[in-house]
């Protein structure tokens, strides 16, 4: 089943509001789309996550390229080997584990049509029915806060993420209208990107789980070196998240062994393929980890792919990472169980077990080439903005739609 076509395809797609946090604030996802064609006239598609920019990713596909067609789409894990040895882009590994995942999971889609099975089949089976995933709060006021927690509460979800790290004073405000929506029940988590030093990691954390109780948190302070994150285990009770510092193989590998936290926040574009994903969760699970799996701001491809590989793994934990919830729209052709709801169960089709709408791909292709990437980063004054008044808000989403 060899590969005789690969094609990158980059596409815009705009979120409902704009995600904020103490690193971005940015109104819509932009990634690059592979397409992979066999001789059997089997079609693959992929997602590639995008890393500073859009068009490195698509640079890297088209440099890739030459290593795929022309060979079995089975033959994934020889091709990443060579890439990195012969290629050279082990002098880039963040940028081809960035646009190489989108090309092995094109080629996973491919080969599951194949022989007629979903991803989770050839990952080893299900090992539950459905997978769980997170509200993604918006900031705002206090008012708006409880706004949506009662949307939440009332949808079934049960983790509840928001950003932190900007103003703490806004902060515990919006935790406060937090818990008292959701009630005791309700799992509220808090994502810093390494935005706090180490007395206020301390300070906040013992305040916050003291009043508020909580479930984790995602980078509170920067994880190199790792002795931060087990000198800040030892002074607090709440749970530590590792999200940056996956950056590669070695890297994850690295950090799980020196169990600096209790969750893992990663996804196959960190390790470059679904498989070594896969893999680094098993051994996370030796090391005592549970998983949560990331999302840089996605479609319903990425979504569909780390849906089959939570279905997979032994540590799995609720309340997954999604951007669904957000999005204007997709490239599929059905909307995803978690644009509306907390949970997904088993996806039965072959492949990533989703179809591609092929128009909607072409319009929100044209869409890039015409407007180009949505901005992803304008400092914390605008994240601070976004906090408090939705004006900033508006401008950013009118910009990056007009780009």
């Amino acid at each position: 089943m060899k590969v005789v076509k690969l094609e990158a395809i980059p596409v815009r797609i705009p979120y409902k509001r704009v995600e904020a946090s103490s690193l971005i604030a940015r109104s819509g996802v932009a990634d690059v789309l592979v397409k992979v064609t066999t001789e059997d006239g089997i079609v693959g598609w992929g997602e590639c996550t995008r890393a500073a920019d859009v068009p490195g990713i698509e640079s890297a596909v088209n440099a890739m390229a030459p290593l795929v067609v022309g060979r079995s789409a089975w033959d994934r894990e020889i091709m990443q080997r060579e890439l990195a040895v012969y290629a050279v882009w082990a002098f880039q590994p963040m940028t081809a584990n960035f646009a190489f995942a989108g090309i092995d999971m094109a080629l996973w889609d491919a080969c599951g049509k194949a022989c007629g099975q979903p991803l989770y089949r050839l990952f080893g089976g299900a090992m539950r029915e459905e997978v769980d995933y997170f509200y993604y709060m918006e900031w705002g006021t206090p008012k708006e806060i409880a706004k949506q927690a009662r949307d939440g509460v009332k949808k079934g979800y049960r983790a509840y993420y928001i950003k932190a790290g900007v103003d703490e004073r806004k902060e515990e405000a919006m935790l406060e209208a937090l818990r008292d929506g959701i009630g005791p029940e309700g799992l509220i988590r808090i994502d810093v990107n390494q935005a706090w030093d180490m007395p206020t990691a301390v300070r906040l954390l013992k305040r916050w789980h003291g009043k508020f109780v909580i479930d984790f948190v995602e980078a509170p302070v920067r994880i190199d070196p790792i002795e931060n994150n087990l000198d800040l285990m030892k002074q607090v009770d709440v749970p530590i998240c590792v999200n940056e510092g996956l950056w590669r193989e070695a890297d994850a590998w690295r950090i799980i062994k020196s169990r600096g936290g209790h969750y893992l926040c990663f996804s196959q574009y960190w390790v470059g393929s679904l498989a070594r994903w896969h893999m680094m969760c098993h051994a996370g699970h030796q090391e005592g980890w549970l998983v949560c799996k990331h999302t840089h701001g996605e479609f319903g491809l990425t979504a569909a792919a780390g849906q089959h590989i939570m279905l997979t793994i032994p540590n799995a934990c609720l309340g997954h990472q999604q951007t669904a919830q957000m999005m204007e729209d997709d490239i599929l052709t059905e909307t995803i169980p978690i644009a509306d709801g907390p949970r997904w169960g088993r996806i039965d089709g072959p492949g990533l077990g989703v179809e591609v709408d092929e128009d909607k791909v072409a319009k929100y292709h044209a869409d890039y080439r015409k407007h180009g990437e949505f901005p992803t980063y304008v400092g914390k004054l605008a994240a601070a903005d976004s906090m408090s008044g939705q004006k900033r808000q508006s401008r950013l989403v009118t910009r990056g739609k007009r780009r």
